[in-house]
């Protein structure tokens, strides 16, 4: 990522006249993933205006890269202990601000190249997101970004922001497109470019095909993924609405769970084509043990509570590391945060698998490295424990069936059953809940009880 800015408006002074701002309005949003510790500093890395600040007669909008300096990280994460995330932001300049705008403040410039006027989160502004989407449907550089496009992307499309964000920003255009803006920036291509893209080239019907996007670096190795647009699947619902809502009927789920088991097998069958796969020794899954159960010592740190199942926990790592399996096992690429939440249903039934991102709290080079297919095996079997603890009363039998179906659903379209790989699943599975109790208690803790009842399950299983 260079570290050269490109403005018609003073970079060096850009920032320090925005620096009280951001201050004030970056720790508030959703995807801000530094919560709880202060900024300390800014860096510019770059500042493109996509529609220059100057014009009289409407808003302009500047797309910045800025890396954001905090103290050291907390307990349990997987970056250094003191580091600088950079973020994408798009700032909307006016005058003065209109009323239907105002939710989207973050406040008037006091000084420097700006001095005087208000900048406002861009996205928010039906017209400059329809600049966004102008500058993908012509591609080519503009400064430091580079627009990219595979299709003809219709003009006319009126945006509107996604409510539910998430670790980034959502764009759907028209109810045709969806762009997502990537806010937490990494060098190096975003796995839901890079996945989708592979698995359109196999053609996977199973994931829909990026039309457009853009990036830092000029398509160089450690160009940095800032958004993606794909079609929008109109119609479609998440997985885990359709979940809930058949645990609220009494209706049952497990010819649901098994197409998408099917659903998952096809996507990882086509990357394991489109993208290399390597055998697992024995040093590897020493290392894959060792990892879980570091990950597991600050976790119970972080949470007491965690405490009296560790040893039972760890055995479940133990396990993976003592297992003889030279060239038994092969890591691919995979989805890596795989949930009921990343997969839409049709209306005519058929799944699709999204969000190829990752754990976006884990450094994007761990996000893109090889791994077991049971480790989206596991994260979908968690989903099904989730949905079935999040309704009252609960349910485990409903859990348990789609467990079975997915599984077997995935065994059908792979010819391996993701069970025959118990100590490998119950390991990836016993990780996953560990995560789960460090998220739960630091962002949701009510829902705490949910992961710590499946500590509880999968201590025992391995101490019994």
């Amino acid at each position: 990522m260079s570290e050269t800015a490109s403005t018609a408006r003073a970079p060096v002074a850009l920032l320090p006249s925005l620096v009280p701002l951001l201050h004030e309005w970056l720790p508030r949003q959703r995807w801000f993933a530094g919560k709880g510790r202060p900024v300390t500093g800014f860096t510019l890395v770059s500042a493109t205006e996509l529609l220059p600040v100057d014009t009289a007669t409407g808003p302009g909008l500047v797309h910045l890269l800025v890396r954001v300096q905090q103290p050291g990280l907390a307990t349990g994460t997987t970056s250094p202990p003191s580091a600088a995330d950079c973020y994408q932001l798009l700032l909307g300049v006016r005058a003065a601000l209109p009323p239907r705008l105002a939710p989207a403040l973050i406040g008037r410039v006091p000084d420097g190249p700006l001095a005087g006027r208000v900048v406002y989160e861009g996205l928010s502004d039906p017209r400059l997101a329809t600049l966004l989407l102008e500058r993908l449907r012509t591609p080519g550089p503009l400064g430091p970004l580079r627009f990219c496009r595979t299709a003809v992307i219709p003009d006319g499309l009126a945006p509107r922001v996604l409510d539910a964000e998430q670790s980034n920003s959502s764009l759907v255009y028209g109810d045709s497109y969806i762009l997502k803006v990537f806010r937490r920036v990494y060098p190096g291509a975003n796995p839901d470019l890079e996945l989708p893209l592979a698995l359109a080239r196999a053609g996977c019907a199973r994931v829909p095909a990026p039309v457009a996007w853009y990036e830092t670096g000029g398509g160089r190795p450690e160009a940095s993924t800032l958004g993606v647009l794909q079609p929008y699947l109109r119609d479609s619902r998440d997985g885990w609405q359709l979940a809930l809502d058949a645990l609220a009927t009494g209706r049952d789920f497990t010819a649901e769970a098994r197409a998408l088991g099917r659903a998952t097998a096809e996507v990882h069958t086509a990357l394991a084509d489109a993208l290399p796969t390597v055998a697992l020794g024995r040093r590897q899954t020493e290392h894959l043990g060792l990892a879980m159960s570091r990950r597991l010592d600050a976790a119970a740190q972080a949470v007491p509570a965690l405490v009296p199942y560790v040893p039972g926990l760890r055995a479940a790592f133990d396990a993976v590391g003592a297992l003889e399996c030279d060239g038994v096992w092969r890591a691919q690429r995979v989805h890596g945060d795989l949930h009921l939440g990343q997969t839409l249903r049709t209306p005519d039934g058929d799944w699709s698998v999204i969000d190829f991102e990752g754990e976006p709290a884990k450094p994007l080079a761990e996000r893109r490295r090889p791994q077991p297919p049971v480790r989206d095996v596991a994260g979908m079997l968690r989903s099904f424990d989730y949905a079935a603890r999040s309704h009252r009363p609960w349910n485990p039998d409903w859990a348990e069936r789609c467990r079975d179906a997915y599984c077997a659903g995935y065994a059908e379209a792979s010819g391996t059953d993701p069970r025959a790989e118990a100590a490998l699943l119950r390991a990836y599975e016993t990780d996953k809940a560990v995560y789960e109790v460090l998220y739960e208690a630091r962002h949701r803790p009510d829902w705490l009880p949910v992961p710590m009842a499946a500590i509880r399950r999968l201590a025992a299983q391995t101490t019994m």
